[in-house]
């Protein structure tokens, strides 16, 4: 599948909001990591501050404990933004998407697509974050993988949330200084 703008805009039209995609799967392990971080006052203003329209879309798996445990974090950061359009996908809905966006050569979730508001793509984001990254190398090389049926610690949420906020503004900054969007907004 070629990542076209149309093609993805097709897909991101079927895509879910964050509450109807968790209502397909636990719910409630989605729910404890939403409502155990929230922003900073510096957080919040960022995100109110961003001017420029941004789709994401998310290919993930509700069964999955690396998106129990980031997704949630990014829905904070999009529901405090009036110019964040955050959309899910089961991995397995999109094959064609799933396919085309591999990580290390495997179909690892979750995976953002960062969408300019014409669909454009300015970026792919994901497995994990760094702050995730880093964790889990503290805590074993080998194998690993998070069953997120515990919250993880409060200040690897905090750290991921800031990894996740710095990507979003990233992108949020790549669209603003965008000559393409610059032009078309006479800005």
């Amino acid at each position: 599948m070629k990542l076209a703008a149309s093609n993805l805009e097709k897909i991101f039209r079927q895509a879910l909001n964050y509450n109807d995609y968790i209502a397909t799967g636990d719910a409630g392990r989605w729910d404890a990591v939403y409502k155990a971080v929230s922003l900073s006052p510096d957080q919040q203003a960022l995100t109110k501050s961003f001017t420029r329209k941004m789709n994401i879309l998310v290919i993930s798996g509700t069964w999955c404990g690396d998106c129990v445990e980031q997704c949630p974090l990014l829905a904070r950061i999009a529901s405090a933004s009036d110019n964040i359009d955050l959309r899910f996908v089961d991995r397995d809905q999109f094959p064609q998407l799933r396919d085309s966006i591999t990580v290390n050569q495997g179909t690892r979730v979750p995976v953002a697509l960062f969408l300019a508001e014409d669909f454009e793509l300015c970026s792919c984001y994901g497995d994990r974050s760094l702050s995730r990254y880093r964790m889990l190398a503290q805590k074993n090389i080998g194998a690993a993988c998070s069953t997120g049926l515990f919250l993880p610690e409060q200040d690897v949420l905090a750290a991921t949330l800031q990894d996740w906020l710095n990507e979003v503004e990233r992108i949020h900054l790549m669209l603003r200084l965008s000559p393409r969007l610059r032009h078309k907004h006479k800005d």
